[in-house]
């Protein structure tokens, strides 16, 4: 079996009408070779991500997650402009061939990159690539330096410099997760008004930090090289990319990032391999991010516990969804029980 991401027949209720696609993309991107195969990847739970195969070239196209769904956090366009403005200056991201606006084609907007092929770690180590401690360290050392130099790239160079608003950027974080938990809370919901409490004091004030911020940055939104597992290659899933604080941006990815001697409850929220042997710990991807970027880490503790109440929230409103029917994907059904591990981390973390 290949180590290469594999993409699959599409979920149910989420098929694509691969003539209609296919014929329009024709007539945008000159010689395509019809007929068009889509395939889904399988993985994540945001926006959808397939596979489109004309003849010997692949395709990555991008659309809007069915069903309701918050605007700012699944918009085409600007995934797009951020994508175009990193062509040429920015290797590992995908280099953008079209956009659509028209939803008469697919059923909502989208856009179209060329396929980085290569290796996307999920929750588990795949199969066929050995785990070896050292292997492990060299991609998450990858990982991190990759991120550093994402955050030194001169993004109003790139014509950035209205994508984004720098200034009070740490307030706007707090305030705005604190009321997209509110909105997406259930009846199992755990309470965190102390916690939004507690974030609303801690937040630095105006730091004069700010970069180009991927927002979502974690082992499987990069690819790794098939031939060379150990080099990252790409960067995928722009959704969340603005112009804002990069320790901010460095506390979410921190969120995702379990470790072998975490409490059992929060292990057992893993979505990503970073608790094997040789992993690095949090607080050595604070000090390797501090040797590539040059910046003098403060207390981390607030970005730290930021970064888990938002991919609390994150979390909460995917089950949101199915538990208002608005999915039917039952991967979500295990989210809320996430959520509030999440949430309780958070609130210990901030009370130590």
């Amino acid at each position: 079996m290949s180590l290469v991401d594999q993409a699959v027949a599409p979920r149910a209720g989420e098929a694509l009408d691969a003539g209609v696609l296919g014929d329009y993309l024709a007539r945008q991107l000159p010689g395509l070779e019809l007929p068009l195969t889509v395939r889904q990847f399988p993985s994540g739970f945001s926006n959808l991500s397939y596979l489109l195969i004309a003849g010997r070239r692949e395709l990555v196209l991008r659309r809007p997650p069915f069903g309701t769904r918050p605007k700012s956090g699944h918009d085409m366009g600007r995934e797009f402009r951020v994508l175009s403005a990193l062509a040429g200056r920015f290797a590992e991201s995908p280099q953008p061939l079209h956009q659509c606006e028209d939803e008469s084609v697919i059923g909502a907007p989208f856009y179209v990159v060329e396929r980085i092929r290569g290796i996307i770690l999920r929750r588990d180590f795949p199969p066929e690539l050995a785990p070896a401690s050292g292997l492990v360290r060299a991609q998450q050392e990858a990982l991190v330096a990759v991120q550093a130099r994402l955050h030194a790239l001169d993004w109003r160079a790139a014509g950035l410099a209205e994508f984004g608003r720098p200034e009070g950027y740490a307030a706007r974080q707090v305030s705005g997760w604190s009321e997209r938990y509110a909105r997406a809370r259930t009846a199992s919901a755990a309470d965190a008004s102390a916690l939004t409490a507690w974030l609303e004091v801690r937040q630095p004030g105006e730091t004069g930090r700010a970069a180009l911020i991927h927002n979502d940055y974690k082992l499987d939104n990069v690819v790794f090289d098939e031939a060379n597992p150990a080099r990252l290659v790409g960067v995928l899933d722009w959704e969340m990319a603005t112009i804002g604080d990069p320790l901010m941006d460095l506390g979410c990815s921190l969120a995702y990032w379990v470790q072998a001697d975490d409490p059992p409850e929060l292990l057992a929220t893993r979505m990503l391999p970073t608790h094997l042997p040789g992993a690095m710990t949090r607080q050595e991807v604070l000090e390797r991010y501090a040797a590539h970027s040059g910046l003098a880490l403060p207390d981390f503790r607030f970005y730290r516990v930021f970064g888990l109440f938002r991919l609390a929230v994150i979390v909460q409103q995917i089950y949101y969804r199915y538990f208002h029917g608005q999915t039917a994907d039952r991967r979500f059904a295990a989210l809320g029980p996430t959520a509030r591990v999440l949430i309780e981390r958070a609130i210990a973390e901030s009370a130590a």
